[in-house]
């Protein structure tokens, strides 16, 4: 084949890049694309955190592929309709693209089918985003998608999964071909992004998983509920932008138990994939409903994304995300409970700002786990509700997590840091913190009544 275009998305690599990897093999000319998606801009769904990190991996593959001999051609559109329009201006033969199970991927990759049908273009769609490809493994019962977490675990663990591909060694782009600019930031959005993000591309991915199998994967199964040692890989958002692969990060994972508590976070990834190609509506509707009837409070609403709800371990990873674009992942579990359950707000009101915010903000994983947090998904134990001071006291004993998130704490000692409400008047008095916004024992006993009357009337 004379020419391919490559259509890159949530893909921004050079290894372990199947659809890259055959284009190579197969075609003289090789177009590397990604289409700022206008569509995405509108919308308001791209973030600044996510834009900063797009651009950086952008720039970070252009470097790549320039290694090889090609360049990144970027352009800004429609993507569908700028792809087809890329294919006829270089006589591209076919578009290869990587499946991706969003809603919105879902219609993309259809328009881009039918346009390319229109035209006598091949479309190759391949692997890429997952360990395993959501649609290889099946439960028994003859359903499209696992429901449950567990056995889908047992499944994916003694699952054959794809070699890795091989890296190009060599690519070229058709003569006279403009490759176009990345634009900077403020160019797409105006707002500023989160001071401490990471930084994108795959240079820093790799980076970072090497760091990561040296120093902390042996502990991960011991300590990565440990909020102040922060002992976590810190790979999403480079598994969210595909700047590297999940399977090659699990091919790396070496045999022990600390790597496969680790490994298996990368099946809870993979479960939510699955889940959502099933059901492509979990950003918006109940995977199971429960028959909730949520709270319209905006002041309570913006005090949880301000960090001043006066929960200190509450604040202090609302703080994080603010500040780094990042959430620990027992801090996204612990502030998510408090927002559904104990202020009884609708699970979308903190799914959209955690989306907001989160650079590995990915529509699978974050609703996914926001319906696991509110009983409405895969979660077995629907009414499971997180007290927030035992959280707190077991996950960070010493109060360091907090007192590095809200420094109005830090002179606190010890564990009251997470109880400000018990210090004597005088001492509370100098803390610019305020009291609880709701008193959690009655806000249980409200959610846990509401829910066993929901549960009455369904009979």
């Amino acid at each position: 084949m004379d020419t391919v275009l490559m259509l890159f998305t949530r893909d921004l690599r050079i290894r372990d890049h199947p659809a890259l990897a055959k284009a190579s093999r197969i075609a003289t000319y090789v177009v590397p694309t990604f289409v700022i998606d206008d569509r995405l801009l509108a919308t308001g769904f791209a973030s600044p955190n996510r834009l900063a990190f797009l651009l950086d991996s952008l720039a970070d593959l252009d470097r790549s592929l320039a290694r090889l001999g090609a360049r990144l051609v970027v352009r800004r559109g429609d993507v569908v309709g700028e792809a087809v329009r890329l294919a006829r201006a270089t006589g591209a033969k076919a578009i290869f693209v990587t499946a991706d199970v969003s809603a919105y991927a879902q219609r993309r990759e259809e328009r881009l089918r039918d346009a390319c049908a229109k035209i006598g273009l091949d479309l190759e769609v391949f692997p890429g985003v997952t360990v395993a490809s959501p649609s290889l493994l099946r439960p028994s019962s003859g359903s499209d998608h696992f429901r449950v977490f567990t056995p889908y675990w047992h499944r994916w663990r003694t699952t054959v999964l794809r070699p890795l591909a091989s890296t190009p060694s060599r690519l070229a782009l058709p003569p006279r071909l403009a490759p176009g600019r990345i634009p900077r930031l403020a160019q797409l959005i105006r707002r500023r992004p989160s001071p401490d993000l990471q930084p994108g591309g795959e240079t820093a991915a790799r980076a970072a998983l090497l760091r990561w199998l040296r120093r902390g994967v042996s502990h991960y199964a011991n300590r990565h509920d440990a909020l102040a040692e922060d002992a976590t890989s810190r790979l999403s958002p480079y598994l969210h932008f595909g700047c590297i692969s999940a399977r090659y990060v699990v091919g790396r994972a070496p045999d022990h138990d600390g790597a496969e508590a680790f490994v298996r976070q990368l099946c809870w990834r993979d479960f939510y994939h699955q889940v959502t190609l099933g059901f492509p509506s979990i950003a918006h509707a109940d995977y199971r409903p429960r028959g909730d009837r949520w709270r319209v409070d905006r002041r309570a609403l913006e005090a949880w994304k301000a960090g001043r709800t006066g929960y200190p371990i509450v604040d202090a990873g609302m703080r994080q995300l603010a500040r780094e674009g990042f959430m620990h992942n027992r801090a996204r579990l612990i502030a998510a409970s408090f927002l559904v359950k104990d202020l009884g707000i609708d699970w979308r009101s903190g799914a959209a700002h955690f989306l907001d915010l989160l650079v590995d903000g990915d529509i699978a994983s974050n609703s996914g786990n926001w319906q696991w947090v509110a009983g409405t998904g895969n979660d077995t134990r629907p009414n499971r509700m997180f007290n927030p001071v035992a959280q707190a006291k077991r996950f960070d004993p010493d109060g360091v997590y907090v007192r590095r998130y809200v420094p109005e704490l830090a002179a606190i000692g010890d564990g009251r840091v997470h109880e400000p409400w018990l210090l004597d008047p005088k001492t509370r008095r100098t803390l610019d913190y305020p009291r609880p916004i709701v008193d959690h024992a009655r806000a249980a006993t409200r959610f846990l009544a509401r829910r066993r009357a929901m549960n009455a009337g369904r009979r």
